[in-house]
């Protein structure tokens, strides 16, 4: 029977990242088919995708201009009342001839909206890609017609690899309408994610404690001037680097700096980067209760499962190499991991072929995993609804629900949902 690809830690760790094999490496492939699609539907329709990120902005509509295939799964994210559809057919893929709708249809849309829109996002698909379309014209030409921001936002697939990624383009989007506000030094911005940390976030304490009254993230702006009102930060702070050029937008269009954190399950990484915030900004970020809860709850699920197998998958709010890491530094086995590998996450690899060098990295991206066999890897608790689909019956955290989990907080809510699972 044919094998799924695999390749130990302590191999792929000895090519070095200038050699990661083509069945690990997403730019090698046309395109990367995400594990949202083990739902049957686009990252849009599940999960924040470039559509649902567009509409991010409180008060937006969006006009889809894509063929009918493109915009199918749009349907049910929740925001039916405020997507609309220009579908293309073949005539106008080869020529080109719906860029003269767009703005009678942007005027349409207007006009259909009680209240007017705050801005129009005009999604754009990998058709207008490969045709060279002007966006930033069309959608000038479109805001001089209804005297609201319209702005684009582009569905390209083909670009994941490039230098604008889609998801990192959309944030840069939705934060271009922000204009210089008076800055409060007790406002900070959180950046990062589509959606809120989880209630209770230490982050959140240990700004307060210091003085910060106004904690702003786009999820959780119900208007629009609170989103203008995230003008007024005395500085950003910036949870995944995928809105690292949004925030240097910021600081160049508004005067407002950054500070970048990393999400990561590693306590004493935790700590150091509180660490060194703290010494960044002058702020006391003492945060001996939260490690502390944080290592008992990992404590109490070693105590009853001490010898735990994990399966970690990449469909989690997780990196699964950094989270890989901190279970085997935690004394957990973890016998193999199902991810993209690239130059963010590559450095973990060091360290956990040092602590399990036959640890085997499988990927989502190869085909042959069509022959991969649950029973020849034994494992008792899975993390990722990806690795959850090639261990079905295996108790299963999921770990991609919408709240973002972040610091000690996320650590001491995965494991206490570990617990629940195998219990």
């Amino acid at each position: 029977m044919p094998e799924p690809y695999g390749i130990t830690a302590e191999a792929l760790a000895a090519r070095g990242r200038t050699d990661i094999p083509n069945e690990l490496r997403s730019a090698t492939h046309l395109i990367y088919s995400s594990p949202a699609t083990l739902s049957f539907n686009a990252p849009g329709a599940q999960g924040v995708g470039v559509k649902r990120a567009g509409l991010a902005i409180p008060g937006s509509v969006m006009l889809l201009v894509s063929p009918v295939c493109c915009g199918r799964n749009t349907g049910g994210v929740g925001y039916d009342e405020r997507c609309f559809y220009l579908s293309l057919d073949d005539t106008d893929i080869v020529t080109g001839r719906h860029l003269s709708a767009l703005t009678d249809a942007v005027q349409e849309v207007c006009q259909r909206c009680h209240p007017t829109p705050t801005v129009v996002m005009i999604c754009i698909t990998c058709v207008d890609a490969l045709l060279g379309t002007d966006m930033e014209r069309v959608c000038r030409k479109a805001e001089a017609a209804v005297g609201i921001p319209v702005r684009p936002c582009s569905m390209y697939a083909l670009t994941r690899e490039g230098r604008l990624p889609p998801m990192v383009a959309v944030r840069q989007t939705v934060y271009s309408l922000l204009t210089p506000m008076k800055r409060r030094r007790d406002a900070v911005n959180i950046l990062g994610f589509f959606s809120p940390l989880q209630d209770g976030c230490e982050l959140y304490r240990l700004l307060s404690k210091n003085g910060v009254r106004q904690i702003r993230e786009i999820s959780r702006c119900r208007t629009f001037p609170e989103y203008q009102e995230m003008a007024q930060a005395n500085f950003n702070l910036v949870l995944n680097q995928e809105a690292r050029l949004a925030a240097q937008d910021m600081e160049r269009n508004l005067g407002i700096p950054s500070v970048e954190l990393v999400r990561m399950y590693q306590l004493d990484k935790i700590h150091n980067q509180y660490r060194l915030l703290g010494q960044v900004t002058g702020m006391d970020m003492e945060d001996q209760e939260d490690y502390q809860a944080a290592e008992e709850a990992i404590e109490r699920f070693r105590s009853h499962h001490p010898e735990a197998r994990f399966s970690v998958g990449e469909w989690a709010n997780a990196d699964p190499f950094e989270l890989s890491l901190a279970l085997l530094r935690y004394g957990f086995v973890v016998p193999e991991i199902f991810g993209t590998v690239g130059d963010a996450n590559f450095p973990y690899l060091a360290n956990i072929a040092r602590l399990s060098p036959e640890t085997n990295i499988y990927s989502n991206l190869s085909p042959s995993m069509l022959y991969y066999d649950p029973s020849r890897t034994p494992v008792d608790v899975v993390i990722g609804k990806d690795a959850a689909y090639s261990h079905p019956g295996v108790p299963a955290v999921p770990w991609n629900e919408e709240p973002q989990p972040f610091g000690y907080t996320g650590v001491k809510a995965l494991f206490d949902a570990l617990e629940r699972s195998m219990a």
